[in-house]
């Protein structure tokens, strides 16, 4: 990789590095309408003896919103590809995958494709179908979802205000809704459409089957995105994983739950 493509994949996923130069690479890469922001809190308990890596995904944050590619992110294997790019890049080998969300099954199918690359998977709140499917259930019916996305295409702003607090839960602590609110308002709109039609009308299952890295998913109390029987098939269907519920209530466990979280996260992979 030339040094021209080296910095275009840093600057095109905003990537930033820190904490601890010679310790074990911990990669966070955050959900839908997000950016790493959302790690803030759950960061510093790593610093010191890892090497933290935060990316925003092409379309949010401080990414290069000019590398959009309508094609390319038309499925979550366009996220995958990027996430193993800039494990090329940084030269990162025995990597703690931590993905919240959608984002968890582009480390699936990411370290599916290389699992040499990978030590640790962490999987929290993941779906691998968001949509009810004969005998599988994802928490949603079909209509619902094509509703969501509906309401999303015509109001994206208002959408946000209405479904952020509803995603966070946490009703007693309306402050961690109004902060994701604030999160997805700073995404571009039409981005994000495109990338909500293409996380809720994912389907994922087939992939778990291929997963050979130790994996810990993590299911959030009370998950009105990712119910727990989802999260019991991630758990039944990646062989070998290991499954833990968090107290914190929500989908969104970085802000409502960040010390619960990076203790379970270190206690997994120490």
């Amino acid at each position: 990789m030339t040094a021209t493509d080296e910095r275009s994949v840093v600057r095109r996923n905003n990537v930033t590095v820190s904490g601890n130069p010679d310790g074990r690479p911990i990669v966070f890469a955050h959900g839908f309408g997000c950016n790493q922001d959302v790690w803030r809190d759950v960061t510093p308990a790593f610093l010191a003896e890892y090497k933290v890596v935060l990316f925003d995904h092409v379309g949010a944050g401080d990414s290069d919103l000019a590398a959009y590619d309508f094609a390319k992110y038309d499925s979550l294997h366009g996220y995958a590809d990027d996430l193993l790019e800039i494990l090329d890049d940084l030269d990162l080998v025995d990597v703690v995958f931590v993905g919240h969300s959608v984002s968890a099954m582009v480390g699936v199918l990411a370290a599916s494709r290389a699992p040499a690359l990978f030590g640790a998977l962490v999987l929290v709140g993941p779906s691998p179908r968001y949509i009810n499917d004969a005998d599988y259930v994802g928490g949603f019916e079909s209509v619902d979802i094509h509703a969501l996305l509906d309401d999303l295409d015509s109001n994206y702003f208002g959408w946000s205000a209405l479904m952020a607090p509803v995603i966070t839960g946490n009703p007693d602590r309306p402050e961690i809704g109004q902060q994701l609110t604030r999160i997805f308002c700073a995404t571009d709109p039409t981005i994000a459409r495109h990338f909500a039609r293409v996380t809720f009308l994912s389907d994922n299952r087939a992939d778990l089957a291929f997963v050979t890295t130790p994996t810990l998913v993590l299911q959030c109390s009370d998950d009105v995105i990712a119910p727990a029987v989802v999260g019991r098939y991630v758990h039944e269907h990646i062989s070998g994983s290991t499954l833990v519920t968090l107290e914190t209530t929500g989908h969104t466990p970085s802000l409502s739950g960040p010390l619960e979280l990076a203790e379970t996260i270190l206690a997994f992979v120490e």
